[in-house]
């Protein structure tokens, strides 16, 4: 018997026809050849063009073609002729195939065309056998009946596809490939896009699994049986090729999958094949050389027909691979889903990394190098991690040498990319080419890579800091292997590193902090940024020769590790995306924990000491208490280094004035004045001494102050100096019982009074009274305190607030801004919300602002917050000034977040809120984000105060605006604009909830209408009111109102028209605008682009013409328009929904109807026919006020506005759907170039 011949799949889908294909079934005239066909049905939206440039058509060729770049190609050229029956080894016999005519009805009687069942899909659906098992059961099922097997498995792809067709007997016989994917093609069920691989549901995830592991074990298990025979294994090819060119996504994926896993597969047989043939070719050279008496015969011929038999079944494999790679991968690497593409890519990394005899060639990396430029993130994730895998080879170096001089440049950019993922990746497989091919990265390669050390995402910051330590650090301080075991590395070469990080981090300025450094290094070089024994003796030893920057760093790098090794989470913004450590980390953290404390608690003393001069160096040397486990200090018995400590401390606090310095040593002072202790007298007793030598110098200096007229400069300064270091502890520890609260008063009042006291002076003293006062407060605990303490808290609070509203009011902007910090908080404090929790006892200490300090604070906030600055950047260059602005905006930042909370706690008045809001548009760059969320908390409090307030803040820049420019020509000013795009905001904020919003923009409406005529020109004056513009304005809700709403104050505003005694001939352009906001005709053809209605309404009776006349007024006692009005500004933010082309004939129908109403009631306002749009119209009518039994009631309006809503939701979604089905005469040029940028792509590279 002939085995079928495998005919070449590599044709151009477009040049093939459909209908060429021959049937799989079809026997040939010489012994029953099949042929294998694939269906070629090239699909429009595919980006097909997969012809190489020096590959040509062969036409109907039997013979296998391959193209430059197949390695197949010298075997098949040998093989001339069609490939010949192969008998598969003798291990294990195969069934031979049955003739035709007895397969019309099988021996269980089902006829030919009935379906086979699809045990075999829910099987693998299960995943309850093992895959081993079941592929020998339909190994058997198919020996007995090859036919009735056969269909099995096909139907077992297909159903894997999500088709519910099935192939039969009859059609396998009688149509070709390409007819019965089409047939299929009709059957599929659309009606979800989900198929098996993409569908939820954790049966689905484990499908894929399923479905990989029983294609590599059916391959497996037929290795040795029928897997040459051809029938099976060309036909299933054929099947696979054909459902992977189709239009159809579920087909495409799923035979791609099964394409490339079979693929995959077949390549590990020719991978053992290859093997055996080696081992077979060693034999029979070892029994060809032995000596004419010794050599067998028999054991020669058997190897030679062994061999022959090898070589036949590679070329077997070679083939079927062949066609695989050009019938299935070629297409579809490039396919338009990515998933697809993504599966190519992964399993060539596989081929190229199993047999990379044959795959490792640049023919086909030439695939991965171009893929490295999809868009898709997983797809160039699969590229990098298959370039890995050959990457850590060093056997297979060598052979990538064409390939990265190409796509070096593109794996070098990568580090950029915008997926964190992705560019770890790229990060990594540099490393591999720094370890592995030495010189090919150079030094500009590696300078783009170094900044990513501090790159905020911690797995991209550590694998770029991992790189960094192989280029610099590796080289010089490796360890070296001795007798199997690490050698410890030497102090010298830890010594080296530390100068090494040094150099790095100072000499390329790339950021200012070490922290992030460190991080970065923490995970490959943790073992020596752990060696703080050298690391302090670099600080310690004197002959060093370090500058100062060098031991800033060192120090900061010291903080940085103790911090690290201690809590074990990465430096403030730097994401990590690990929820908690591991329990061996844990017990690590623990061990270093307890190493660096024993370590570092007899040299801190010494550490203060040689830097006490230095505020920058002492304050982070102070914060590394913070991560030491104090227990130490008694179970070691070292109190006399704590001892030592303490006298450090209190040197440096004595000499030091700076803020970093004194809140470091007061919260270290902090830490150790723990009850529980047994060192707590000690410490106790030296916080004592320090604060009794401070408040003795403050006496002192105070009285100086007071009673002299001038102090000069160092009086000032230690005066100063000494408030500061009150203050800084008075924040961390209880300080009432040095009584600091009167003197500080007297100073400040004095500071008031007369103005002679320096403000470096006043600032600290106001600090220390705040804290005076929260000290006091926290004493008051329960129910038992006395009245009196609760009177002298709450006087010692009104007398500090008097003095800060004083304040605000001071020439020193330091001061002001002081003062209004202080003020805030301490309202907050003693706001109504201190009594929430049980604790009203504490009632009589609630304080409420007199309306004279809430207008001050408002107008502090007006001068010192809402400020236009000077843009960024602006100053030529200069960083200092940039900086200093970016911490002046924080600074403002924190006053307004400051005084929103008065607001929304209640200490002030919520109208107050108007000052705040109406600057949210000019200043949404700066306080955007506090400005809506006060916005968004005040409309949850009180809906109805915050529309007003909203309507308050519009009025208030109206006003302001007309009092600068006058009435004339307001609408058109710059700042009228502005003003509309925050009204527009406003009624954004809104939100979708119209139904619930409707009585309040109904008031805002008539509210704003009356405010517009509040001031009515005098008699026989022709010029408008003045308010009127605030129209405009009003506008921009009319989107938010319901239809009846808008005839009722289109009512309303006529009202307001007739009290103006003097009417022009030429209509108001506010009124205009507002009137065409309100129009639900106007607004119906502002929606629809062709001037229609949006969907068709049902159609409601109505009074008759005649009626309508008697009901509203004629055209000339209403308000006169142009004849020729000017096109209604749009007012809606929302885009509108395109009218669908099919609602054109019912919009024609309806053209003369009304708009509906109630059945039996009367038309509300003035109504125009439909079809008549603004063009039509020569006079534009007001309407009049409809009667009260007009009006709507709730229910119906609420109906009404859900049918036209889901009338407008049906016509978007079929704009939807037809915007997402691609266009069928797009060429696949486009969608290739759209793939990947087509400019790296150039074939002639290889």
């Amino acid at each position: 018997m002939a085995v079928p011949t495998l005919r070449s799949s590599s044709r151009l889908p477009s040049s093939s026809s459909p209908s060429s294909a021959s049937s799989p079934l079809q026997k040939g005239v010489g012994g029953g050849q099949r042929a294998l066909s694939a269906s070629s049905s090239s699909s429009s939206n595919l980006p097909y063009d997969d012809r190489e440039p020096d590959q040509t058509s062969r036409g109907d060729s039997d013979s296998l073609s391959g193209d430059e770049g197949s390695d197949f190609e010298d075997s098949l050229r040998r093989s001339v002729k069609k490939r010949a029956a192969k008998r598969p080894l003798r291990t294990t016999p195969v069934a031979k195939l049955p003739k035709k005519e007895p397969l019309m009805v099988h021996e269980h009687g089902r006829k030919e065309s009935e379906p086979p069942a699809s045990d075999l899909f829910d099987a693998v659906k299960a995943a309850k056998s093992d895959m081993q098992s079941l592929v020998d059961e339909w190994l058997d099922s198919y020996k007995q009946d090859q036919d009735a097997g056969f269909l099995e498995l096909i139907n077992f792809f297909i159903h894997s596809c999500g088709c519910k067709g099935t192939v039969t007997l009859e059609m396998f016989k009688k149509m070709s490939n390409s007819e019965i994917i089409r047939h299929l093609t009709e059957q599929f069920n659309e009606d979800s896009g989900d198929y098996p691989l993409t569908a939820p549901g954790p049966s689905w995830k484990k499908f894929q699994d399923s479905f990989c592991e029983f294609v590599r074990t059916l391959v497996c298990q037929c290795q040795y049986s029928f897997l040459y025979d051809g029938f099976p294994m060309d036909n299933l090819i054929s099947l696979l090729t054909g459902l992977s060119d189709s239009q159809v996504r579920a087909f495409r994926h799923t035979s791609t999958l099964a394409a490339m896993k079979l693929m995959t597969a077949l390549v590990r047989v020719a991978l053992q094949l290859s093997l055996q043939k080696d081992n077979n070719q060693r034999q029979y050279e070892a029994e060809r050389s032995k000596g004419p008496g010794q050599r067998a015969p028999e054991r020669l011929e058997s190897l030679l027909e062994k061999r022959k038999e090898l070589q036949e079944h590679q070329e077997e494999i070679e083939g079927m691979m062949n066609a695989l790679f050009r019938g299935v991968f070629v297409h579809r690497y490039r396919d338009v889903l990515p998933e697809i593409r993504a599966i190519c890519i992964e399993e060539i990394g596989s081929w190229m990394l199993s047999y990379s005899t044959s795959f490792l060639t640049d023919s086909y990396l030439k695939y991965i190098g171009w893929t490295l430029h999809d868009k898709h993130r997983e797809v160039r994730l699969k590229c990098l991690k298959a370039l890995k895998e050959l990457y850590s080879n060093r056997d297979l170096i060598t052979r990538l040498e064409l390939f990265t001089s190409r796509f070096k440049d593109r794996m070098v950019s990568m580090v950029m990319d915008r997926e964190y993922d992705v560019a770890v990746e790229a990060v990594r497989l540099l490393i591999l080419l720094l370890k592995n091919m030495e010189g090919v990265l150079t030094d500009s390669d590696c300078e783009s890579i170094y900044p990513v050390v501090y790159a905020s995402n911690r797995a991209l910051a550590s694998a770029a800091g991992e790189f960094l330590y192989w280029k610099l650090f590796y080289p010089v301080c490796e360890t070296r292997m001795v007798g199997g075991k690490e050698r410890h590395r030497s102090p010298r070469s830890q010594r080296t590193f530390f100068h090494l990080l040094l150099s790095f981090f100072v000499e390329s300025e790339l950021h200012d902090h070490a922290a992030y450094l460190v991080d970065s290094l923490w995970d490959c070089a943790g073992s020596q940024l752990k060696d703080w024994e050298n690391l302090t003796s670099l600080l310690l030893e004197k002959d060093q020769n370090l500058g100062d920057v060098q031991e800033s760093t060192l120090i900061e790098i010291l903080v940085s590790s103790v911090r690290q090794a201690s809590e074990g989470h990465p430096p403030v913004g730097r994401v990590t995306g690990r929820k908690g450590l591991t329990s061996k980390e844990r017990k690590t953290q623990a061990d270093d924990k307890v190493k660096l404390t024993e370590h570092l608690i007899p040299l801190l003393p010494q550490l203060l000491a040689k830097f006490s001069a230095d505020a920058e160096k002492v304050a982070p040397l102070l914060q590394l208490l913070n991560y030491f486990d104090l227990n130490i200090y008694c179970t070691r018995r070292l109190e006399k280094h704590l001892e030592l400590f303490l006298q450090q401390l209190q040197e440096v606090v004595v000499k030091h004035a700076e803020p970093a310095v004194l809140e470091a040593g007061a919260h270290a002072l902090y830490l150790l004045c723990n009850p529980e202790f047994t060192f707590f007298g000690r410490v106790d007793f030296a916080r004592s001494q320090l604060m009794d030598l401070l408040t003795d110098r403050f006496q002192q200096e105070l009285e100086e102050l007071l009673q002299s007229s001038f102090l000069d400069e160092d009086e000032v300064y230690s005066l100063a100096a000494t408030l500061k270091r009150l203050s800084a502890f008075y924040n961390a520890h209880d300080l009432t019982r040095w009584e600091l609260y009167e003197p500080c008063y007297r100073l400040l009042q004095k500071a008031v009074d007369t103005g002679e006291v320096p403000h470096q002076v006043v600032l600290p003293a106001l600090t220390l009274v705040y804290f005076s006062i929260l000290w006091t407060l926290a004493h008051i605990s329960g129910s038992d305190a006395s009245q009196k303490q609760l009177l002298s808290v709450k006087g010692r609070m009104v007398a500090f607030s008097e003095l800060c509203q004083s304040c605000l009011s001071d020439v020193d902007p330091q001061i002001q801004e002081q003062a209004f910090v202080l003020l805030s908080d301490l309202l907050l404090i003693f706001s109504p919300q201190m009594v929430v929790g049980g604790r009203d006892f504490l009632r009589p200490l609630v304080f409420f602002p007199e309306a004279t300090l809430q207008s001050e604070l408002a107008s502090f906030l007006m001068d010192h917050v809402f400020v236009q600055p000077r843009d960024l950047g602006s100053g030529a260059g200069n960083s200092l000034e940039d900086h200093k602005q970016i911490e002046q905006l924080h600074q403002r930042r924190r006053l307004l977040a400051g005084f929103c909370k008065l607001l929304l706690y209640g200490v002030l008045e919520m109208d107050a809120a108007s000052d705040v809001f109406k600057h949210y548009n000019k200043f949404y760059t700066d306080y955007g984000d506090i400005i809506k969320e006060t916005l968004t908390r005040a409309r949850q409090m009180d809906r109805s105060h915050c529309s007003r307030i909203l309507l308050l803040s519009l009025k208030q820049l109206y006003t302001e605006l007309l009092q600068e420019q006058g009435p004339q020509g307001l609408n058109e000013l710059p700042a009228f604009i502005e003003m509309r795009d925050l009204a527009r905001r406003f009624a954004l904020s809104f939100g979708p909830q119209q139904l619930q919003n409707r009585d309040l923009l109904v008031t805002l409406h008539k509210e704003g209408i009356k405010f517009s005529f509040s001031e009515i020109p005098p008699a026989g004056s022709s010029g408008q009111p003045p308010n009127l513009a605030f129209l405009e304005l009003l506008s921009e809700f009319s989107p938010r109102l319901f239809h009846q709403d808008k005839q009722l104050l289109l009512s309303y505003l006529e009202k307001c028209l007739q009290r103006v005694s003097q009417v022009p001939s030429r209509p108001w352009s506010p009124v205009t605008t507002y009137w065409h906001s309100l129009n639900p005709l106007e607004n119906a053809a502002e929606a629809s682009p062709q001037g229609h209605p949006r969907s068709k309404r049902r159609r409601i009776e109505g009074p008759s013409k005649q009626n309508r006349e008697d009901i509203f007024p004629s055209h000339e006692e209403s308000l006169q328009l142009s004849s020729t009005p000017s096109t209604p500004t749009l007012t809606s933010t929302a885009v509108k929904s395109r009218q669908p082309l099919g609602a054109l004939e019912e919009i024609e129908e309806e053209s003369g109807s009304e708009s509906e109403i109630t059945q039996g009631q009367p038309l509300s306002g003035a109504q125009r026919p439909r079809n008549s749009g603004p063009q039509h119209s020569h006079t534009l009518p007001i309407p009049s006020a409809p009667r009260l039994g007009s009006r709507l009631t709730r229910l119906s309006l609420m109906e009404e506005e859900e049918e036209e809503l889901a009338n407008q939701d049906e016509s978007s979604e079929e704009w939807h759907e037809a915007d997402k089905q691609p266009s069928s005469h797009s060429s696949p040029g486009e969608h290739w170039l759209d793939l990947l940028d087509s400019t790296e792509l150039n074939i002639e590279d290889f």
